[in-house]
């Protein structure tokens, strides 16, 4: 994609390929589908359900994988050495995605899930939908950067730097920030579990996206790896994306039916976190004089989620059926209209920042 492409206020989605554009038109559809499967046909959640080991679904692991695997073949982690000749960016989003993004996620998703909306949702749903919302700030975006990047004239290389250093810190990061901020919401998590979470779906689709990268760079040449092998693995996570969430549906059908209004209240401290974050690290990157090119991908990165790894994490740790699983696809469902609206507020206020 190329840092200069010229893309208007208007039709801000244009960059987008069909199923990123409607996402959350996908996500919608999916929920339909997952509940009608879950109602009509239970026996196959059911079934799905006994193929396990050590608590992961087999099933949803292999979909998981097939989801994330696309994401970790086009990092490359060469471009990490770069990044000395503007610093700024790099600390910005790394501050902001690390030291700050996660623990402001718990805060205001305990206030209005605990409190503000104490009355509407039991106790015990409320701890299991702020799990998810923590498993979500914890996961600073991997995939989807690349197209906030191209939406907003952003400098395609730098993005690539700072991606890739998210999913370094995320290695040793992730699990260490998910128990420490379960453990203050009184959510026991056994550390175990969590870091067979990291192993599984970080660790392992990787490494494997790295050598697969390595090998057929040096066997094919990196134009053919960028322009065929990637294009061709391109379709694969949409289409895991919806099996998985169709599934997670179908166990999620009796929740949904019988409280409908969660779905909204939900949304509620997501959407305040994403406006929250994006606000600060874009802010941030205006008083450091940092360039726009570099300032707007940065701040979309955590505003947005790796919501792939923290589905994966919340059914792996809590179970299908469990709230911080549905608290997670409405992280989703929510997700592209929201990054869309602040694509245009970025191009918007592209003169205030250096040239």
């Amino acid at each position: 994609m190329s840092a200069h492409t010229e893309v208007t206020n208007e039709d801000t989605s244009s960059g987008m390929d069909l199923f990123g554009r409607f996402l959350s038109i996908w996500v919608a559809l999916a929920i339909i589908a997952g509940v009608t499967l879950g109602q009509l046909a239970p026996s196959v959640p059911e079934t799905l359900a006994r193929f396990e080991y050590a608590q992961v679904s087999i099933p949803i692991a292999i979909l998981i994988w097939a989801m994330i695997f696309p994401m970790m073949a086009q990092i490359d982690f060469n471009a990490v050495v770069g990044v000395r000749k503007e610093p700024k960016g790099l600390a910005i989003t790394t501050i902001v995605n690390w030291l700050i993004k996660p623990f402001t996620m718990f805060a205001i998703a305990w206030f209005f899930l605990m409190v503000v909306f104490e009355p509407l949702i039991a106790p015990q749903l409320a701890s299991e939908y702020l799990a998810g919302a923590i498993l979500l700030g914890a996961a600073p975006c991997t995939a989807m950067v690349f197209v906030w990047s191209y939406l907003t004239k952003g400098d395609a290389a730098y993005t690539l730097v700072q991606v890739s250093l998210n999913d370094i810190i995320m290695l040793f990061a992730f699990a260490p920030v998910v128990v420490f901020l379960l453990g203050i919401s009184d959510i026991q998590v056994p550390w175990d579990t969590v870091i067979l979470s990291v192993v599984l779906y970080i660790i392992i689709p990787l490494t494997a996206g790295y050598l697969t990268r390595r090998a057929l760079i040096s066997r094919r040449g990196q134009v053919w790896y960028d322009e065929v092998f990637m294009k061709r693995l391109g379709p694969v996570t949409p289409a895991a994306l919806i099996i998985t969430l169709v599934l997670l549906f179908a166990f999620q059908g009796e929740v949904i039916l019988n409280n409908p209004l969660h779905i909204v209240l939900i949304a509620v401290p997501l959407i305040v976190q994403t406006f929250l974050i994006f606000f600060l690290a874009y802010g941030w990157a205006r008083l450091w004089n940092v360039r726009h090119c570099i300032a707007a991908p940065g701040a979309m990165i955590g505003a947005s989620n790796f919501f792939e790894l923290a589905v994966a994490a919340a059914i792996a740790l809590f179970g299908l059926q469990s709230g911080a699983a549905l608290a997670t696809v409405v992280g989703v469902l929510v997700e592209v209209p929201l990054m869309l609206v602040l694509v245009r507020i970025a191009n918007q206020t592209r003169g205030r920042f250096p040239a």
